[in-house]
C-alpha cells in the first residue's frame, strides 16, 4: 500500500493535450493518450519495470494493468473502446523473454474493463535492437516499418486502445498505431504504464 501511494501518477487521463498525447500530434490521429506513472531512472518504479521486462515477473504486468484500469475506470477513459491491441514484440524477442510484457499489462486492463485483447492483430515483422540506449532520432530510425496489421477489415469503424509499457520518445507506439491509418473510420487511443520524465 505504501509503495502504491508513493508511485508518481501523471493523471494524464483527465488532461486532454497532455505531453504524452503531444508525442502523437502530426503523426497519428488519436482520441486519447494517457500514461499512468512518470518514469525516471532513479525512481522506485524503475525496479517494478525492470522486474517486469527483464526478470520474468510477467504477473507484475497483469497486476499493474488491473491497478491502472481500476483507477482510470471512473474517468471515462475506456468509454467506447472496442478492443485492446498490445504493442507486439518480435517472435525472437518474445521467445527469449518468454512473454510480451505489454500483453500482460493489456490482460490486466481487460480483466477490469471487460474489453477484449487482440494480441495477434499486429505483428512485428522486423527484429530490432533495444531502444534503451538510442538517441531520439535513432529510436525513430530503428522502428520504421517494423509492424504489419493483419486483417484490417476487422477494425473498420472500431475504437482501438493500444497498450505499451513505457512511452519515451513515442517512436515504437506511434509506429504501431500508424499501421491502422488506412482503416476506414478507425479511432485510436493509447495507454501506457509509464512515460519517461
Amino acid at each position: 500500500m505504501h509503495c502504491n501511494l508513493d508511485m508518481p501518477r501523471t493523471h494524464y487521463d483527465t488532461c486532454p493535450g497532455n505531453p504524452a498525447e503531444q508525442m502523437f500530434w502530426g503523426k497519428v490521429p488519436v482520441e486519447r493518450v494517457a500514461s499512468y506513472f512518470f518514469y525516471n531512472k532513479s525512481g522506485n518504479f524503475r525496479f517494478i519495470l525492470h522486474q517486469l521486462k527483464y526478470r520474468g515477473r510477467k504477473e507484475l504486468g497483469e497486476a499493474m494493468g488491473r491497478m491502472m484500469a481500476g483507477e482510470l475506470l471512473g474517468s471515462g477513459f475506456f468509454k467506447t473502446v472496442d478492443c485492446i491491441i498490445p504493442v507486439p514484440l518480435h517472435q525472437k524477442k518474445q521467445q527469449l523473454r518468454g512473454y510480451n510484457q505489454s500483453e500482460w499489462i493489456a490482460r490486466g486492463v481487460a480483466a477490469v474493463t471487460g474489453i477484449p485483447v487482440m494480441a495477434s492483430a499486429v505483428v512485428r515483422k522486423k527484429h530490432t535492437e533495444t531502444q534503451t540506449r538510442k538517441t531520439r532520432s535513432e529510436r525513430w530510425e530503428n522502428v520504421t516499418g517494423i509492424f504489419v496489421l493483419l486483417q484490417p477489415g476487422l477494425f473498420v469503424r472500431k475504437h482501438i486502445l493500444i497498450i505499451d509499457d513505457v512511452l519515451t520518445t513515442g517512436a515504437t507506439t506511434v509506429t504501431c498505431a500508424s499501421v491502422f491509418n488506412g482503416v476506414e473510420g478507425i479511432r485510436i487511443s493509447v495507454l501506457t504504464l509509464a512515460v519517461a520524465e
